[in-house]
């Protein structure tokens, strides 16, 4: 059968394609670090401006390099033929440990817009995330009881398979799109 070159997949080797998007994750979160540290003021949590700045690094580290590397880490290069259970496993840590920092993240903003009297959920990005989180929530608890638990029959996990990608792809990309939304809407409050 013929495919159009443009339809195929572009074929990179795993591992390097890995060590790339880590690296750039690590420098998203480094980027965001220095901008918190050296151009608002570091960071602190005592309900003062410095305890918003954890709200952009944690949740860039929380919602997009850390759920990003727990979508791919489940994208077993086709050669795998071991056991399933660890990449499993890593792949629901990464996705809780990133639900930790989230949860801490939005503390953060919450505990200073309290102490400063701002208002909460005021804009569109405040809505986009907390719409993204809120479907994280609800994919990492169905993808658990999907997938970790032994209970669960096959015909179930067939059935939630797909929808569990689609969900996790589109969980990723409201959380960059949530990012986004959230840099230029610190950027247009501080210019």
């Amino acid at each position: 059968r013929y495919l159009h070159p443009a339809a195929q997949m572009l074929d990179l080797p795993f591992p390097p394609f890995c060590a790339f998007l880590g690296a750039l994750g690590l420098t998203c979160v480094a980027l965001s670090g220095a901008w918190c540290q050296r151009w608002r003021g570091g960071f602190s949590w005592d309900g003062d401006a410095r305890t918003f700045n954890w709200h952009p690094v944690l949740m860039v580290t929380g919602m997009v390099v850390l759920y990003g590397a727990a979508a791919l880490v489940y994208r077993l290069p086709s050669s795998w033929r071991g056991p399933k259970l660890p990449w499993k496993v890593l792949h629901g840590s990464l996705a809780l440990l990133a639900f930790v920092l989230t949860v801490l993240g939005l503390a953060a903003v919450f505990r200073f817009h309290n102490r400063q009297g701002t208002p909460n959920m005021y804009s569109l990005h405040s809505w986009l995330g907390l719409v993204t989180v809120l479907l994280f929530s609800c994919q990492w608890a169905a993808g658990f009881g999907a997938f970790l638990l032994p209970w669960a029959p096959s015909w179930l996990r067939a059935f939630y398979k797909p929808i569990h990608v689609f969900f996790g792809s589109t969980i990723l990309l409201l959380s960059v799109a949530s990012c986004v939304s959230g840099i230029n809407e610190k950027l247009f409050f501080s210019l």
